[in-house]
């Protein structure tokens, strides 16, 4: 990951490191609130709201020069990398070791919306993608098929394959009849099949679960040893 998109993404948590440097662990965590003491968002993912560990204890081998955190949360309303925007952030970590190789968590789970309007630009101009209820998803589009501009409405639930947020229709809609759907519906599904890559996280983040809301779809993603900044 370039460096530029790290501080993007972590601009609340770069200057939080700074205050760390500047002051002694136990100032950080007096200051700080505890991970899932928050108050919670809209629509929260289960994965967001993790408890704090109030006994876990250091590794062994933490070095003079490095400093150890139980846990860390961070938020942001907008983040805005060159590829995505994402909305309504929020990165819990837990067993967080910030030192002379960068801030590694041990554990980390992040909370994300995804626009619609990010997913629509992706399928092409003039896409319109919404919510429809039932939690699936709706992908309005002109596409050409057969020699003909068609305006396709196609329905379907909203799923993680191999890591990607996927929306496969189950439904097509072009306004004809239905035996001619059904002909025209193989021709245009992969014009409004949705394979959408979460960016501008940290690597080493697995998409785990998405929702779909009135202003986009939520993901959830965790991993391990994952390295906030360099």
């Amino acid at each position: 990951m370039e460096r530029a998109r790290v501080k993007d993404w972590l601009i609340g948590a770069a200057g939080m490191i700074l205050v760390l440097v500047a002051a002694v662990a136990i100032l950080w965590l007096a200051v700080s609130a505890p991970a899932g003491s928050a108050e919670p968002d809209p629509a929260p993912s289960p994965g967001a709201e993790t408890e704090p560990t109030p006994d876990a204890a250091p590794p062994g081998d933490l070095g003079e020069d490095e400093t150890w955190l139980a846990d860390l949360a961070l938020d942001a309303g907008t983040v805005v990398t060159a590829g995505s925007t994402l909305r309504d952030v929020r990165a819990v970590g837990q067993d967080v070791v910030a030192g002379p190789g960068g801030l590694i968590a041990g554990q980390l789970t992040v909370d994300a919306t995804v626009p619609f309007e990010v997913v629509a630009a992706e399928l092409g101009e003039g896409t319109v993608v919404q919510a429809a209820g039932d939690g699936q998803a709706t992908v309005v589009r002109t596409v050409e098929a057969l020699g003909r501009e068609l305006r396709v409405v196609a329905t379907g639930t909203v799923e993680v394959d191999a890591g990607r947020l996927v929306m496969e229709p189950r439904s097509i809609d072009f306004g004809g009849p239905d035996f001619l759907s059904d002909a025209v519906a193989a021709v245009v599904r992969t014009f409004v099949t949705i394979e959408h890559s979460i960016e501008g996280l940290p690597e080493g983040l697995v998409l785990q679960d998405v929702t779909v809301q009135d202003d986009g779809f939520r993901a959830n993603l965790s991993g391990e040893d994952v390295n906030l900044a360099s």
